[in-house]
């Protein structure tokens, strides 16, 4: 699917060259491990709250959690592949703030392995599936991979790091990316803890990560970047939700809190609080309807302020489907990649 889908509704210039993926990395030494930070564990601090407590981005971690590398993805085992392929890393993430903990996969980009590269952080993204999905998908039925390399090599997206994951932390629980009362605080897990946990172990950026998901994890990619400004710079929503829905699977996200109800409500959020300063691309379709349908999304849209940025992605005849996220991801990814600041510049520059 081409950039051609994409439309410009409120402060956001599709059109803008993205940063060429190799044009600002001078050589460095190459006798380096290329896998492992080279920095120390900081994390760095969430923006400041937007209004009650329970709205606030949650608090930077004095340590970084736990991140176990549990062996290569199969189909991105072969060292030989790394610098002009991708790693694919399965890891196991334990927050040190939630407790929580969950496996992922982490796509780490060819430039990451390149000598000219490796004192350099880059620019962070989590990705969602939808419930209750499973982190295989992304490799076997949306390739995400194999789509980001191609626009990485095109030059269309700057190298980016990946952490795969499934929004059900709690399994079958599905907690909606929310901080429960009395319950798990997956929220703090996503938006905190897997952050410090990926910086403190890859090169990373500390600020300027992104968020996509589809379905589920469109809301999800959503929310934490709306409370986390500081923190997420943009979030691509693909059939995404913009409010917790409610069922079995759920049990009682808010302790029967109204207000709780309403900070997890992104519509509420909209007309009740401050914009914050992100960017946000929702991709829909006019032949999908319900909750996570068209007229819901433009509902979305049209309440956006000038302090938040929106672009919407349109399929003519997409639905509820991994055929339609499929043929958006190719927009998608790049878009993603232009809003956050690019490879090496975060940190004042590579290193």
């Amino acid at each position: 699917m081409s950039g051609g889908l994409l439309a410009q509704v409120t402060g956001v210039g599709l059109s803008a060259p993205l940063t060429s993926a190799n044009s600002t990395y001078p050589p460095t030494a190459p006798n380096l491990d290329p896998l492992r930070a080279t920095k120390p564990p900081v994390a760095a601090p969430l923006a400041a709250p937007l209004a009650a407590p329970l709205a606030a981005p949650v608090a930077a971690p004095d340590f970084a959690g736990r991140l176990e590398v549990t062996g290569p993805q199969p189909r991105f085992s072969s060292q030989s592949q790394w610098t002009a392929q991708v790693r694919l890393e399965h890891v196991t993430i334990t927050g040190a703030v939630s407790g929580l903990s969950a496996d992922a996969y982490v796509y780490l980009p060819p430039q990451y392995f390149q000598p000219s590269y490796l004192h350099t952080d880059f620019p962070g993204v989590e990705v969602f599936t939808g419930y209750p999905g499973t982190i295989d998908s992304f490799v076997y039925r949306m390739n995400y991979p194999d789509v980001l390399l191609r626009a990485i090599t095109s030059h269309r997206a700057n190298p980016m790091v990946l952490v795969m994951l499934r929004p059900s932390v709690t399994f079958p629980r599905d907690t909606e990316c929310t901080d429960v009362p009395d319950g798990p605080q997956a929220a703090t897990f996503f938006g905190a803890d897997v952050v410090a946990a990926v910086e403190a172990h890859y090169r990373v950026q500390a600020t300027s990560w992104g968020a996509i998901g589809d379905s589920a994890g469109g809301y999800c990619a959503t929310k934490l970047t709306m409370l986390n400004p500081g923190r997420f710079a943009a979030a691509v929503s693909m059939s995404g939700y913009y409010f917790a829905l409610g069922d079995h699977s759920t049990g009682d996200l808010w302790g029967g809190s109204p207000v709780i109800r309403d900070l997890n409500d992104l519509h509420w959020r909209l007309t009740h609080q401050p914009a914050p300063p992100v960017s946000i691309l929702v991709c829909t379709s006019p032949s999908e309807t319900g909750p996570y349908g068209y007229q819901e999304a433009m509902r979305f849209v049209r309440q956006i302020t000038a302090r938040m940025s929106v672009a919407v992605l349109t399929v003519p005849n997409g639905g509820h489907d991994m055929s339609t996220w499929n043929s958006e991801l190719p927009a998608a990814l790049p878009w993603l990649s232009a809003k956050l600041v690019p490879p090496g510049l975060a940190r004042g520059g590579p290193r």
